[in-house]
């Protein structure tokens, strides 16, 4: 099975500042956007366009919108809208990521040193912790550091 080096992290309660000093310090070479909606005004400097340009201005970052490791509007408005429990996101997330088949059909696409982006300050409670671990469950050889 393939062996990643990923790293994760959140924009949200971070400056420009800080969230791009911790991108540079890890080297990383990839961001790779698993949020649904990458385009909201509530992004900020993380809305696709600017952080595209952004990122290849702080070291020729690359960028990468995968919207198959993002939940469904389903699942995600029931969690944040409708202020649903962690574990009933956690149960319907883990199912997606199986029915799109993410470990032979999007993970391929990962490289040594991405980077998985949403918008949840901490790993804890997102989506992009339970990608690592589906992976790491599936067979993949994944270390992941969480970047905050």
């Amino acid at each position: 099975m393939p062996s990643l080096g990923l790293f994760t992290i959140g924009f949200a309660r971070k400056s420009a500042e800080r969230f791009f000093s911790l991108l540079q310090q890890a080297a990383v070479r990839r961001v790779v956007d698993v949020r649904l909606n990458n385009v909201s005004q509530l992004a900020g400097f993380a809305k696709r366009d600017d952080l595209r340009f952004f990122l290849r201005m702080a070291d020729g970052i690359d960028y990468i919108h995968l919207p198959d490791l993002a939940p469904t509007r389903d699942i995600l408005d029931a969690y944040k809208k409708h202020k649903g429990d962690w574990s009933e996101y956690e149960a319907a997330f883990l199912p997606l990521m199986t029915s799109r088949r993410i470990e032979s059909t999007i993970a391929p696409q990962l490289r040594d040193g991405d980077c998985l982006l949403c918008s949840e300050h901490e790993p804890h409670q997102c989506h992009r912790r339970l990608i690592v671990e589906y992976l790491q469950q599936a067979g993949w050889n994944v270390t992941v550091r969480h970047l905050m």
